[in-house]
């Protein structure tokens, strides 16, 4: 498994190319760098129950934005989602803050749903009841760091090159941060439960059935994101 710092330097190189490129999406992956240097830093720091669960599922986490991006890149098929979202970052010219919840969606909203099912579908029928408590508080956990980390996210990544932005920062103080935090909060729980379900389905075609309709979910989730306003 690549370590650490293996993950952020290749994220650090995707944002430095497409920065010269004028590509939007270093908007999505300078706040999914950010958050996961946060989110290397709090293990370090003992803040989880299990971290080497979590680090592992950090990194299977990104290894889907990694999978998707390349396939996508060369000309391979890639999750419809993340097809959908790389040609609206392309062609559409939305705000700042569109490409990001766009990415979002897309990494959080099904991505971490198949990470979390990767992760726990062979150990989950034998831990007890306490130790799923646990993995559920840990990935709870992470909404903490993610609440911590969007007004560094805003004023730093989104502010400056968005004057609306901006000003509703500067009207409505911490409440956009509070919207955002709470909606991505919202979208982790739907999430887990998400995870659950698809634990509990026996069948690789019932799972699959599953899958289509999450990313069903998520494409029409992603299409009023891109609406131009």
């Amino acid at each position: 498994m690549a370590t650490n710092l293996d993950v952020l330097n290749r994220m650090d190189f995707l944002i430095r190319d497409w920065k010269t490129k004028n590509d939007d999406r270093q908007v999505f992956l300078s706040c999914y760098r950010l958050m996961t240097g946060n989110m290397f830093q709090a293990i370090e720091m003992d803040e989880f129950h299990d971290r080497v669960w979590i680090s592992t599922l950090l990194h299977r986490f990104a290894n889907y934005y990694f999978d998707a991006l390349e396939c996508y890149d060369c000309g391979k098929t890639s999750p419809k989602i993340w097809q959908e979202v790389h040609q609206c970052t392309a062609e559409l010219n939305l705000r700042q803050v569109q490409y990001l919840l766009m990415g979002v969606n897309a990494h959080i909203n099904y991505d971490l749903v198949l990470t979390l099912f990767d992760l726990l579908d062979q150990e989950w029928p034998h831990l007890s009841r306490e130790e799923q408590q646990l993995r559920y508080e840990d990935h709870c956990k992470v909404n903490e760091i993610i609440a911590t980390s969007i007004d560094q996210v805003q004023d730093e990544l989104i502010n400056p090159s968005d004057l609306l932005m901006e000003w509703m920062d500067h009207v409505f103080g911490n409440l956009d941060e509070y919207l955002i935090s709470s909606l991505i909060t919202h979208w982790r729980q739907e999430v887990w439960d998400q995870a659950c379900v698809l634990l509990g389905t026996k069948g690789i075609e019932h799972r699959e059935i599953l899958r289509a309709k999450l990313e069903r979910s998520v494409l029409k989730r992603n299409r009023i994101l891109a609406i131009d306003f």
